[in-house]
């Protein structure tokens, strides 16, 4: 049997099908497993151990789907579920199914403030995708690997002992913990703090790395993904807004203290760790009646005060990561 998931794309996302790869692989030890996603994707899932092949998706292949057909796969799975993946599965001709993606009621949530999402995680929902070939969830978590390679390339930096790894930066702005609470964490967390992000990330935390420099280190734009994942494999602790880099860490089955700011983790992508929950630690200003404003994010805050992140005391996240040490 030969069977095609498609996951196009975040980072985070991806890491979140990494169940349904695993217990499709397992519980289907015949299968070949193919996965197909945006190529800058790619670094997520390389070197997953589930995945036979890899392919990856440009809107401009006209070949693509040809391609696709040459391999005669027998079953699609469709975990991104828009209307590029469902053109793909129209024309590749095979039985496919997918998962309830539940975009009415997110947009009830975000519009309305009607909670009507299941009390579900969205790993547990990808999984009704594969009920039809009788793959069920092992309760095992997410899947990520990080090899020597990745490892190797922090050999060039002199990383503390000890150390909280910080997440700075995100696609959405009204996902990022703000550069003054990062600040009064740097003062008083008692682990030094190491900074990862892109390059765009780095003017974030050189006002903090100028003064705290025995404290902080940025490591921003610095490191490739996977190199980023090898530092936070490393580290005690994970301190990190509703980003790509949180789901690794839970793949790493790290502890991991997420500051939540326009979204929320009603809408069931929260970090997952079923083996050890009490290592997701989840921080949101519940007074802030705005959140959810987004599903996915803002370049800055809509009403222009961002409560939801400052409303949320650096003095707890601080206890929160002094308790890592």
């Amino acid at each position: 049997m030969k069977i095609l998931v498609i996951r196009l794309s975040s980072i985070g996302d991806i890491v979140l099908s990494t169940p349904v790869i695993r217990c499709l692989k397992k519980q289907l030890p015949a299968a070949e497993i193919h996965f197909l996603c945006n190529p800058s994707m790619k670094p997520v899932v390389e070197t997953n151990p589930y995945i036979d092949n890899i392919h990856t998706f440009r809107k401009e292949d006209a070949t693509l789907v040809s391609r696709l057909r040459d391999e005669e796969f027998d079953y699609v799975v469709d975990l991104q579920k828009n209307r590029y993946s469902h053109r793909i599965c129209r024309r590749l001709h095979v039985p496919h199914s997918s998962f309830p993606k539940l975009n009415f009621r997110k947009l009830l949530l975000v519009v309305f403030k009607w909670n009507l999402m299941p009390r579900l995680h969205i790993v547990d929902r990808y999984f009704r995708a594969v009920e039809r070939l009788g793959v069920k969830n092992d309760g095992k978590g997410l899947v990520f690997c990080v090899d020597e390679a990745d490892s190797h390339e922090l050999d060039k930096f002199v990383l503390p002992e000890k150390y909280v790894a910080v997440a700075v930066g995100s696609r959405h702005a009204t996902k990022q913990i703000p550069a003054e609470t990062l600040e009064a964490v740097a003062e008083k967390c008692r682990l030094p703090l190491v900074f990862l992000g892109d390059s765009n990330d780095s003017g974030i935390v050189a006002g903090i790395e100028r003064r705290f420099p025995d404290r902080t280190l940025n490591l921003c734009g610095k490191l490739s993904l996977r190199a980023s994942a090898a530092c936070v494999a490393k580290g005690e602790t994970l301190l990190t807004g509703d980003t790509g880099l949180m789901h690794i860490a839970a793949a790493l089955q790290k502890r991991t203290v997420s500051v939540w700011g326009n979204t929320v983790p009603a809408f069931g992508m929260y970090p997952y760790q079923p083996q050890h929950p009490e290592n997701c630690i989840i921080l949101e200003n519940n007074s802030c009646r705005c959140r959810p404003c987004s599903k996915l994010g803002y370049g800055r805050c809509p009403l222009g005060h961002f409560r939801c992140m400052r409303g949320i005391p650096p003095a707890r996240i601080t206890e929160l990561l002094n308790k890592s040490e």
